[in-house]
């Protein structure tokens, strides 16, 4: 389905703004992804949108991560360690304060595979210094687009 190019780029933006307001609350909200809404929200403002594209990639939390995630899909230990921590303490207080019933289950094997699958990523970008590394980052140029 081909949409016309300003209601794509609408689209895009609607999802862009609305992602970045799920992963800013998420940041104070446990249990909830800040990561997973904020590279969603970079990627659909990559295609709607290059003042908030450039924002995200200038800003102080989110372009590290962002030039990370681009660059060899990276997540740092400490991330992972927080990550770990924030999924164990929904966990137990799921454990504690809900009935035991399939849905809680799902929820901790959906942590669990989480937890797994972010471990499994790289710490460190490979190949960090050499040639054609950027000055800025110690790396490769990020790529334009996810």
């Amino acid at each position: 389905m081909n949409l016309p190019p300003k209601l794509s780029q609408l689209l895009f933006a609607l999802l862009a703004y609305a992602s970045l307001a799920i992963g800013l609350v998420a940041i104070v909200v446990p249990g909830l992804p800040t990561t997973e809404f904020i590279l969603l929200a970079a990627w659909a403002a990559t295609r709607s949108s290059p003042r908030l594209s450039a924002w995200l990639e200038g800003h102080r939390l989110f372009g590290s991560m962002l030039h990370n995630w681009r660059n060899g899909k990276v997540i740092p230990r400490r991330a992972k360690i927080a990550a770990t921590a924030s999924m164990l303490c929904c966990a137990g207080l799921m454990l504690l304060v809900l009935d035991h019933h399939w849905p809680v289950y799902l929820a901790l094997a959906g942590m669990g595979l989480g937890n797994l699958w972010i471990w499994s990523r790289p710490e460190q970008l490979q190949g960090t210094r050499g040639e054609g590394a950027c000055s800025r980052w110690g790396a490769q140029r990020p790529p334009t687009d996810f």
